[in-house]
């Protein structure tokens, strides 16, 4: 009969890493059968386990350091039973641990199901072979995504999970923005920027729309505030610090996203007023008995309609003048505005005009458009300037990104404002054309006795006398009300 060889003590290490390039190794549960089954074949006691999910890139490993403390304190010399050397060491120092653990005798063996190894100087050779291609593999795989990511930059993609208000496409690898919530989160920064609403409201009216956080309860102020600042809502990509250039569709404009941000600013010092309810015709008139200010607040009826009513603010003392509802000081607003209308032959010669000042402005809208192109060329200047003075050395890597940052936010206004130049170059033309077709139908303001009578401002004083001018020239012409001195009548009755 065959007498059996003694066993060998070893301490088992099994390893996964957490990482993507480890993804195609074995799970430790995998590992622990296959050890078991090869330590059970070639008589190997498996004195102590040691199992652990980390990557062995860099020395700091818990369990390693926790075998390595057990194989050095231990009273006899103990072998390390592994599934490949790259489970072991990954990096130099772990490496460089187990080889000197093996000259001084600490290691008497080290047991690979599909690696041999002896305690010779060719053996040892080899193991430090194993070890360096093991630290290759890695340092390979890493400068492989690297430039994997710098790639992706290139191209504009979207490096991770997609931020709130986007989706990861797949096939495109990218993200684009979610057909509802993007909708929402501009929405939100629309709100934001009239200053009406503190972090929490605004918390609170994501809610009420369906952005909430995965336990459904309203964002914290802290998540408000990182999606206010979210560069990637303007089409940038951020990595390692760094703004890029994406290729996707950017949720906000600029312009939007810079108004936020001076609100965002403003608050973060102490505020030196209210802010205004948003009612539409306060400031505009005075009270015509006491002179007082005329203030607008909300009442709600017996039938719960909710509606708005102005009245004075009874700053000078007692004042009999009684409350007023929006709807009626809009449809009077509205009547005497009629009072400014002018004749059609009138506005038709204004319309000319407007037509000519329109076609002289051709040229300077090229050079406004010019001025445009050179001052994104200067900013892409600036920019690629920046870029090399980092490279050599020259300029801190925080005042780099900090002056990357302000240089990409210009040139983003810049692209927004030669995208929709189309639209802003007639922007003086189109409110003086609309004013003028107003006149078809159209200051110093009063309410008394529930009723709001003006006295003309200088623009409109012209356009009174103008259209008194032409009726005393044109007696086909009867306009509903007459304008004389200042005055607006309707009927019998005269409101100053």
């Amino acid at each position: 009969m065959k007498e059996l060889k003694p066993k060998s003590q070893c301490v088992l290490y099994a390893r996964k890493s957490t990482e993507e390039d480890d993804k195609q190794v074995m799970s430790i549960e995998a590992q622990l059968f296959e050890l078991r089954e090869f330590a059970e074949r070639e008589r190997i006691e498996i004195i102590k386990e040691f199992t652990e999910a980390k990557s062995a890139k860099k020395p700091g490993r818990d369990q390693f350091a926790k075998m390595i403390e057990y194989i050095e304190s231990s009273s006899e010399s103990l072998g390390i039973l592994a599934w490949h050397p790259d489970r072991l060491a990954r990096n130099s120092v772990d490496g460089g641990r187990i080889i000197y653990l093996v000259d001084t005798g600490a290691i008497t063996s080290l047991r690979f199901p599909q690696f041999w190894f002896e305690s010779t100087p060719q053996g040892k050779f080899m193991l430090q072979v194993a070890f360096g291609q093991s630290k290759y593999f890695s340092d390979n795989l890493v400068e492989n995504v690297k430039r994997g990511i710098r790639q992706k930059l290139r191209r504009g993609e979207w490096l991770t999970l997609a931020p709130l208000g986007y989706v990861n496409n797949l096939k495109t690898r990218n993200i684009e923005p979610d057909k509802v919530k993007s909708r929402v989160i501009k929405r939100a920064f629309e709100e934001y920027a009239t200053g009406t609403y503190t972090l929490k409201s605004l918390a609170d009216f994501l809610a009420d729309h369906g952005v909430v956080q995965k336990k459904g309860t309203p964002l914290a102020k802290v998540s408000v505030v990182k999606m206010l600042t979210n560069r990637a809502y303007l089409g940038f990509i951020k990595h390692r610090g760094e703004w890029h250039n994406g290729n996707f569709e950017p949720i906000l404009s600029p312009t939007l996203f810079e108004a936020v941000q001076k609100v965002l600013t403003s608050r973060k010092k102490p505020r030196k007023s209210k802010v205004a309810l948003p009612f539409v015709f306060t400031g505009f008139a005075k009270c015509g008995e006491c002179g007082c200010a005329i203030t607008a607040q909300y009442a709600t009826n017996r039938f719960g309609t909710r509606y708005t009513y102005y009245r004075c603010t009874k700053k000078n003392g007692k004042c009999a003048q009684p409350y007023t509802q929006e709807k009626l000081l809009a449809a009077q607003l509205q009547n005497l505005l009629q009072t400014v209308s002018l004749p059609l032959a009138e506005i038709e010669g204004m319309e000319k005009q407007i037509d000519l000042w329109e076609k002289e402005s051709i040229s300077a809208r090229g050079n406004v458009a010019q001025n445009l192109k050179e001052k994104i060329r200067a900013n892409e200047e600036k920019l690629n300037k920046l870029v090399s003075v980092f490279l050599d050395g020259d300029i801190e890597r925080e005042m780099y990104l900090q002056r990357k940052d302000l240089l990409m936010r210009e040139k983003a206004g810049l692209l927004e404002s030669e995208t929709n130049f189309g639209q802003q170059r007639k922007n003086w033309i189109e409110p003086l054309r609309s004013f003028v077709l107003s006149l078809k139908q159209a200051a110093d303001f009063e309410i008394k006795d529930k009723t709001v009578s003006m006295r003309w401002g200088e623009l409109w004083d012209f356009t009174a006398k103008t259209k008194e001018d032409f009726a005393l020239r044109s007696a086909a012409y009867s306009p509903r009300g007459a304008v004389n001195s200042g005055k607006v009548s309707f009927g019998a009755r005269e409101r100053t």
